[in-house]
């Protein structure tokens, strides 16, 4: 596999991450419980977290052998 292939590979789990946090929100906004509203805010900054990384993950493997790209600091090797 390819590093551009794994770039799409990433941005399709972007995306789905996203989705699912999208999801989480709406159903915290509506949640009455506050304990549960707590356990979806703890899912949802976890999921966020791996969005993030998805996402630059993404960006680093599609562009990782274009000139002059300043590649990310967190994922230099």
């Amino acid at each position: 596999m390819t590093l551009l292939e794994m770039s799409v590979e990433y941005r399709t789990q972007a995306r789905v991450l996203r989705r699912r946090i999208t999801e989480l929100e709406l159903r915290r906004a509506d949640e009455p419980d506050a304990t549960e509203r707590l356990v979806l805010e703890d899912r949802i900054r976890i999921l966020e977290t791996m969005w993030r990384e998805a996402r630059d993950l993404a960006v680093v493997t599609e562009r990782y052998y274009d000139r002059g790209y300043w590649r990310n600091v967190k994922y230099a090797i």
